[in-house]
């Protein structure tokens, strides 16, 4: 249990919470709800409020409404360093006037840690990230132009916190023993923030898409869910891999089908046997709904994602990793062939 979590629990009366989370609705899924939960059952008498914005706010207003979420007024902060800040100071004015027993940041981004610092020197109770510098200084330095672009853009240089463990989030965690079961966001939770939670709690408990739901009575449904890749490489031979399940028996729906609705997306995933991914977002969708995975490794970590099951690490491919592809160099990517006989594999053994 963490510092903030400890003052608040021993206070009879009931009190508001801000918990800020402002990346992207994967991360919210995999991070914040379960940080959530968290927090609303340490504090059963706190009102637990949430900073988000977009789809991520619509998501949590469903599957938790008993938080009171709270969002920008846009679906994203303005690219424009100065209108951002523009942006941020006008929400900090209206934290502040919520009055929050506790204010915890969980985000790391600059703009939330801006916030928060800005809210840490009005004297707002603040716990978590935030940013190594005053807001006095920010601004004279941003109105005299020495502030240096790396420390925007260089998250060792531009935060601090009070979590006594952020020191290890820019280590290589994931190369030491005993890793966590939950990957990244079991790290970040437990080792970073210090939150003392025995396991992480990211269910999401949808109705699964009718249609797929339907068809997976009589055949295996899997799910290719490749439009996007952490390591930039978009696995370039869905099609093959497609036509060769198909002939397996199995029937094959693509990310696409599900178009940027991220509900509609879970619901997919919900009806499905199994989901096949690049390291991506769609693996922590997927974890929601507790549909097995197969990672799609690629050149990123799978000890970062855990996924139930995962092809061999290689480096970048040649071919594909450059727009347009270089068909004259080699392919390192899975070859479609072998990625179905594994998926089959993988059926057989847990029949």
């Amino acid at each position: 249990m963490t510092d903030c979590v400890d003052t608040l629990a021993r206070d009879p009366n009931k009190t508001k919470v801000l918990v800020i989370r402002m990346l992207a609705t994967a991360d919210v899924c995999a991070i914040a709800l379960p940080a959530l939960r968290f927090f609303k059952q340490t504090l059963p008498e706190a009102e637990i409020h949430f900073l988000t914005y977009g789809e991520s706010a619509k998501l949590i207003q469903q599957v938790e409404p008993s938080i009171r979420v709270q969002t920008l007024e846009t679906d994203q902060w303005p690219d424009d360093f100065f209108k951002a800040m523009e942006s941020f100071l006008g929400l900090a004015e209206k934290v502040i006037g919520q009055e929050y027993a506790q204010i915890i940041n969980l985000d790391t981004a600059f703009m939330p840690c801006f916030l928060s610092r800005f809210l840490l020197d009005a004297g707002e109770p603040v716990s978590g990230n935030y940013l190594s510098m005053s807001i006095q200084d920010l601004l004279a330095k941003v109105q005299d132009q020495s502030l240096e672009a790396s420390y925007v853009n260089a998250l060792p240089e531009y935060l601090s916190s009070s979590f006594t463990g952020m020191y290890r989030w820019t280590l290589p965690w994931w190369e030491a023993p005993n890793l966590p079961a939950g990957g990244y966001p079991e790290f970040y939770l437990t080792q970073c923030c210090g939150l003392g939670m025995s396991a992480l709690n990211t269910g999401i408990d949808l109705l699964a898409d009718k249609r797929l739901n339907k068809l997976a009575q009589k055949q295996k449904v899997i799910g290719l869910c490749f439009e996007h890749a952490e390591d930039g490489v978009i696995y370039p031979y869905v099609e093959q891999l497609k036509t060769k399940l198909v002939q397996y028996g199995y029937h094959v729906w693509k990310g696409e089908e599900a178009g940027s609705e991220i509900k509609k997306r879970i619901k997919m995933m919900a009806a499905s046997d199994l989901v096949v991914c690049k390291a991506s977002g769609d693996r922590w969708y997927a974890q929601a709904t507790d549909t097995p995975v197969l990672l799609i490794t690629g050149a990123s970590e799978p000890a970062v994602f855990m996924p139930d099951y995962a092809t061999e690490q290689h480096s970048i491919c040649p071919r594909h990793s450059e727009q347009p592809n270089r068909p004259e160099l080699p392919c390192y990517c899975d070859q479609a062939d072998n990625l179905a006989e594994s998926i089959v594999s993988i059926f057989e053994q847990t029949e």
